[in-house]
């Protein structure tokens, strides 16, 4: 077998013995997840990604091995990122926690699916049109500008969303109690729960997310906004995506709590966005940033953002008291 092919046959057996460990032993039907199950899933998750890490450096080179590690934390920050939307979604349809479980494992396998349509489609349009990566360029700085300047009181609202609307117009949408259901039977009509209401919300809600996170990630494996994609920088899109979407999960269990303790957390996922837009502006000029300076950005944003967050929080406490 060839390099590529036991790398590929290693990614997918992990994803499936994986997935038949969070579906079968780690997901139990109408089960509440606590916060310690939450923490050791997280565990597990992270530390399957840093495994197939460590197999990349050793199979294939360090290089493609400390790409994947910053296409990786660039995903799950953006994914910490999605867990207080996700926390808002399930507050909002008061989904209750034996049902949580279930609905966000289908929402996330969901997203998986179209995560990898949009990425096929991405490496597809970017190997046709190169330029566009620089559209992608100006979107990041735009989108990372107006992450920064965003307000606590400009919160997410689900009602409000273009796809609750468009379900509410074309689909029979019930408020019973779901218990479990996603579609009840009631009067003779087929009638959506607000727990299916809730799973495509979830998976619209990533799609979306993933207008940031593919176009960025893409920089940071490419070598040049005019380089052909190679086998390794696919199998790095790929494989970080979805390893830090399966993520998404244990993480809204242990963050969940939280979700009110790092408020700057979002001004350093800005700050990362706009250092990766004007990254790929930058090569209209031929101005390559080297993969390890992205990778220290990237922590020193996230971290500093983390910690700042915490400190401001400790600081409020003891105004208060």
């Amino acid at each position: 077998m060839t390099p590529d092919q036991i790398t590929y046959l290693t990614f997918g057996i992990g994803l499936i013995v994986a997935l038949v460990l969070d579906l079968g032993l780690l997901s139990k039907k109408n089960e509440a997840v606590s916060i310690r199950k939450a923490l050791w899933q997280t565990l597990f998750w992270v530390g399957l990604s840093m495994a197939f890490c460590i197999f990349l450096w050793f199979e294939k080179t360090p290089m493609v091995a400390t790409k994947y590690f910053t296409a990786y934390l660039m995903e799950w920050s953006l994914s910490v990122d999605n867990i207080f939307v996700f926390i808002l979604i399930f507050t909002f349809f008061r989904v209750e926690e034996n049902d949580a479980g279930r609905a966000l494992l289908i929402g996330i396998l969901l997203a998986i699916i179209f995560r990898i349509a949009f990425i096929a489609v991405g490496i597809e349009l970017i190997e046709r049109f190169h330029w566009i990566l620089y559209v992608f360029g100006v979107f990041l700085l735009y989108t990372g500008v107006k992450l920064f300047k965003k307000k606590e009181e400009a919160e997410f609202d689900p009602a409000e969303t273009g796809i609750y609307r468009f379900m509410k117009k074309f689909l029979r949408l019930s408020e019973v109690e779901p218990k479990g259901r996603y579609i009840i039977n009631l009067h003779g009509k087929v009638y959506f729960t607000t727990l299916a209401v809730v799973v495509i919300m979830l998976a619209a809600v990533d799609v979306a997310f993933a207008l940031d996170s593919i176009p960025t990630v893409v920089s940071l494996v490419r070598d040049s906004a005019k380089a052909a994609f190679s086998s390794d920088d696919i199998l790095v899109i790929y494989s970080s995506n979805i390893f830090a979407i399966l993520g998404l999960r244990s993480l809204f269990f242990l963050l969940r709590g939280a979700a009110d303790k790092f408020d700057f957390l979002q001004q350093g996922i800005a700050i990362v966005l706009i250092f990766i837009g004007l990254k790929m502006l930058l090569e209209i000029w031929h101005i390559k940033i080297h993969i390890g300076i992205s990778l220290a950005v990237i922590v020193a944003c996230i971290a500093g953002s983390i910690l700042y967050s915490i400190q401001h929080e400790r600081r409020k406490a003891s105004v208060k008291s």
